[in-house]
């Protein structure tokens, strides 16, 4: 599976804000950009355990070409701080134990 792309913006002194377009319903924040990328792992491993949990699928993660034209997500990269993508957390380690 390819990575995650997390288009990560921040207003002013706002914290920055992460969202994923291939995670639904995926997004994360943090206040300081060293945090990052931490709470960007730990938004996608709770996203894909609830997932799991409710026995949906999880979609197909893309290109970061596609995402860009993309039409509703082609406007959010024009004044993003950063793009990230992260490795596809490992199903088995997200389920929980039963």
């Amino acid at each position: 599976m390819k990575p995650y792309i997390a288009i990560v913006h921040q207003e002013g002194d706002s914290a920055y804000g992460v969202s994923f377009p291939d995670a639904p319903g995926c997004f994360s924040a943090a206040d300081e950009l060293d945090d990052l990328f931490a709470m960007a792992t730990e938004a996608l491993e709770g996203w894909t355990e609830g997932m799991i949990d409710e026995g949906l699928s999880i979609p197909p993660t893309r290109d970061l070409s596609e995402i860009k034209v993309d039409p509703e997500w082609a406007e959010s990269f024009a004044n993003a701080v950063l793009i990230i993508a992260l490795p596809p957390p490992n199903a088995q380690s997200t389920q929980r134990a039963a």
